[in-house]
């Protein structure tokens, strides 16, 4: 019997099919952060809109309202995105972006259009919020383990690659007649909102999403067509099993939404700081001045250096070029430099590039004013391979399987809170205190270093349970974070449950008691005896060797995989990583 199937794939094509989706609503979100710069000076958007002429209190706004919008979907995702579901909450989000664009495009002289673009760009940050809230819990549920990572960065690179198409389209537009100069590629996000929304409706929800709600029926299928199996094969319940334990340890099956309450909570499983420490990455990235970069390029151009309209954009352009091409360096250097080391370099690299901007620009004269877009340059090669996805790709890792989602949303409240507060006031900083501006930055990014270097326990090679592992260990014997994810070694996935045990995150008997509990956990000791009957290399016990006194143990859930859902919670034997 062949597996069941969605738009007519299953197995690797159709996780390509939900990858692809995924990342094409980062693009989107990449493209609107670029489509404002490019238009926002136009003379004919200043002349359908003359209250941004020459003000960058407006110009500024205009851009940041977008942002508020963002954060409205975010925190509405934070209420409504387990209720919701991750299917239907994107599918939602992007009409709402789809609407957005009509509002705005929709404009009409002499009829109020100021307020009409304002409404339009508000409702279209809803949107987005919505969908970078929910896009990459979605794409981590519908991935295995070993590639989450890389495909997290992948949707954080392509951020840039959205930016390049916003920054040469405006720049061909800015040659058309005076309505296509700025409503072309506003209206131009059309095209990506389609994309998500049509192939979404047929695309599977994630099965963790589904049996955290109890539709047992629905994640097998959704189980056996991603992974390619027959439905109701034993390889498919086993793996549907695995994530029924893992949501019951975690308290999440049959639970419909995380209180928030747990957000707040310490001890050794340490909810509150973990949270923290995602939601600072969000905070870093915005405040680090990359979006002053990215969304005002060719106002800094035009009022810091002095080129005309023309020759800014077309620097934007080249500058999105240099952008896109160093934003896919972090999807070969992420695994094997690693997080700390990555924040570090670009936070280094960024501070020094703004030192080289404001530099350049205090004496005032044109000549040596050209070798600050020197620094705004090496900026944005920095900021694309390291800062750019890291934000996106930390809080998904850092924090554990019972507040994921929630604490993910409160990472994305907080990178766009801030990227409103940073876009309202870079056109006004630039204004009034010209260089000073780029001093701000280069301060920022400076600061950065210690608390990353203190505070940034390292997550990379290692399974989501290894990280709590962590935590509890740091908790239980008094040091810090950075030190405990230094000294654990990196576990086999049979000494796991053995070090859960050691630093008090499982209790004796606790890890197993799920499976006793109705008919799931009788199926799934059948579907085990007869699949260990099928692959010889498949096991469901564990020894936690290298912990002395300590026996054989019950099965080990592989947390990673089971969060992912698909094939890495099963307890396969690997070496440890060296």
């Amino acid at each position: 019997m062949a597996p069941p199937k969605f738009m007519g794939l299953s197995g690797r094509p159709l996780s390509m099919m939900v990858s692809a989706v995924a990342t094409t609503g980062f693009l989107l979100f990449g493209y609107d952060q670029g489509v404002m710069s490019g238009i926002i000076t136009a003379p004919a958007f200043n002349e359908m809109f003359p209250e941004t002429k020459n003000n960058s209190t407006m110009q500024g706004f205009v851009t940041a309202i977008y942002e508020i919008g963002c954060l409205a979907g975010a925190m509405f995702m934070l209420w409504a995105g387990d209720l919701l579901g991750r299917r239907r909450g994107i599918i939602i989000g992007a009409s709402i972006m789809l609407l957005g664009v009509i509002i705005q495009v929709s404009t009409v002289k002499n009829k109020n259009p100021l307020a009409q673009l304002i409404v339009g760009r508000v409702v279209m940050g809803v949107g987005n919020g919505m969908n970078t809230s929910t896009i990459p819990t979605y794409q981590a549920e519908c991935s295995k383990t070993s590639n989450r990572g890389l495909l997290i960065c992948i949707e954080g690179g392509v951020i840039a690659f959205g930016t390049l198409i916003a920054y040469w389209l405006d720049y061909g537009a800015s040659y058309g007649p005076d309505d296509l100069v700025w409503r072309f590629p506003i209206a131009f996000q059309v095209i990506f909102a389609v994309l998500i929304i049509f192939p979404m409706m047929f695309l599977p929800e994630s099965p963790r999403w589904l049996l955290s709600h109890q539709r047992e029926a629905e994640a097998d299928r959704v189980i056996a067509a991603i992974r390619g199996y027959e439905e109701g094969s034993p390889e498919a319940l086993l793996e549907r099993n695995l994530i029924v334990d893992s949501l019951r340890a975690s308290g999440g099956y049959g639970q419909k939404s995380t209180p928030v309450k747990a957000l707040f909570t310490h001890g050794k499983t340490q909810h509150f700081r973990r949270m923290l420490l995602g939601s600072s990455a969000q905070f870093f990235q915005q405040v680090g001045g990359c979006n002053a970069v990215i969304y005002y390029f060719p106002i800094l151009f035009e009022e810091s250096i002095g080129t005309d309209h023309n020759m800014s954009l077309l620097l934007g352009g080249v500058n999105m070029i240099v952008y896109s091409i160093f934003a896919t360096t972090s999807w070969f250097i992420v695994e094997r430099v690693g997080r700390r080391k990555m924040f570090l370099i670009g936070s280094i690299g960024q501070s020094l590039s703004m030192v080289i901007t404001f530099a350049c620009l205090i004496d005032g004269k044109e000549m040596t004013a050209r070798g600050a877009a020197v620094g705004l340059f090496t900026y944005i090669a920095f900021f694309g391979a390291t800062w750019l996805p890291l934000p996106w790709l930390y809080p998904a890792e850092v924090n554990p399987i019972k507040t994921r989602a929630k604490a993910n949303a409160v990472s994305t409240c907080v990178n766009w809170l801030f990227n409103f507060v940073i876009v309202m006031v870079t056109p006004i900083m630039v204004t009034n205190i010209g260089w000073g501006t780029y001093l701000f930055f280069a301060a920022t990014n400076a600061c950065f270093i210690p608390v990353i270097y203190f505070f940034y326990p390292e997550t990379a090679k290692r399974s989501l349970e290894e990280i709590d592992i962590v935590f509890a260990k740091g908790y239980t014997e008094k040091m810090s974070y950075v030190r405990a994810a230094k000294e654990l070694p990196h576990l086999q996935p049979e000494q796991i449950e053995g070090y859960a045990r050691k630093y008090g995150l499982v209790g004796q008997g606790e890890s197993d008691s799920s499976t006793e509990v109705g008919t799931i956990g009788d199926e799934r000791r059948d579907v085990e005896k007869n699949f260990s009957g099928q692959s010889g290399n498949m096991t469901t016990s564990s020894s936690d060797e290298g912990l002395p006194g300590r026996g054989p143990g019950p099965s080990v859930v592989d947390e990673g995989g089971v969060e992912s859902g698909f094939g890495d919670g099963l307890n396969t034997s690997r070496k440890a990583d060296s």
